[in-house]
């Protein structure tokens, strides 16, 4: 078991380090890269993994349930212990809900599990997604129009995916192959691109980024456990939900952050610091993974 779990992290660890050295002796554009990633590869990847017939897409309907009570569930959860430690909500709550399903948690499940993951790593991406870009926005921002939503790229690939699964349009296997090819770029692009940012690292607020590395994923995991017994999950499903619950802060919240002028500094300290607390919880995640779940069926 310790060997898988070494070949499953070793590579997101690898590329992430990549990131952080070429970083170190260049100075990349890196919010150009995400702006591409988020805009062309992302939606591509997501876009064929939801319009493939083969993925039985009415069967993830509890795993996004799961991940939707997850990313709600972690901000009520926390919310008394904000408010007794006096921290601002708006700064310390959205890290703690929004996690890095999309840099780590893809690339993290197709590496455990195999291809057969991706369905489930994209199920729960665009269920964080979508909650990001409309609860989040509206925590900081209570007058953001919800109808932004649908200018998402990430959106109109998901609308575009599902109509086309359900609906059951058969599309040619050279352009469902293109779309693969195009979206497997964004997977080793996002830890790259994860890698660069961990330079950013500012270890000024530093029992503040601590306190959300422990809080971020014993929160999810917390509520993750009766979501899977509830919504009786069992392989890849229960499987995807255990790593989705224990992933760390997006880097996504620090760019939100910065957008909306909600202390990024202090927002770049609790998701750099709990990126790298991962090092410890995955790990640990991963054992009980694959020690208890049997994700060889859907």
């Amino acid at each position: 078991m310790t060997a898988q779990i070494i070949a499953t992290l070793l590579p997101v660890f690898l590329i992430a380090g990549c990131g952080t050295l070429y970083g170190r002796f260049r100075t990349p554009d890196i919010r150009s890269l995400n702006t591409l990633n988020m805009e062309i590869f992302v939606p591509m990847l997501v876009f064929a993994v939801l319009a493939d017939r083969q993925a039985p897409l009415a069967e993830y309907a509890g795993l996004a349930l799961g991940a939707a009570v997850v990313v709600l569930g972690s901000g009520v959860l926390l919310w008394p212990l904000v408010r007794l430690l006096e921290l601002e909500p708006k700064t310390f709550l959205p890290p703690m809900m929004f996690n890095n399903s999309g840099n780590m948690g893809i690339p993290l499940l197709v590496l455990a599990f195999g291809e057969a993951a991706l369905p489930a790593a994209v199920v729960v991406f665009i269920v964080e997604m979508l909650l990001h870009f409309s609860v989040g926005l509206y925590m900081l921002s209570p007058h953001t129009p919800l109808w932004r939503l649908l200018r998402m790229p990430i959106v109109l690939a998901s609308l575009a995916g599902l109509s086309v699964n359900l609906g059951g349009v058969p599309l040619p296997g050279w352009l469902l192959e293109a779309l693969h090819m195009l979206g497997g770029v964004c997977i080793p692009l996002m830890l790259f691109a994860l890698g660069v940012r961990m330079l950013d690292i500012d270890f000024g607020d530093w029992k503040t980024g601590l306190l959300g590395a422990v809080l971020c994923p014993l929160s999810g995991l917390l509520l993750a456990v009766p979501m899977i017994l509830w919504l009786d999950l069992t392989g890849l499903q229960a499987a995807a939900l255990w790593v989705f619950a224990a992933l760390p802060p997006a880097v996504l919240n620090y760019l939100v952050a910065e957008q909306y002028r909600q202390e990024p500094h202090k927002v770049a300290s609790l998701v750099l610091i709990g990126n790298l607390g991962s090092l410890i919880v995955m790990p640990i995640v991963l054992a009980l993974v694959f020690t208890h779940v049997q994700p060889g069926a859907v």
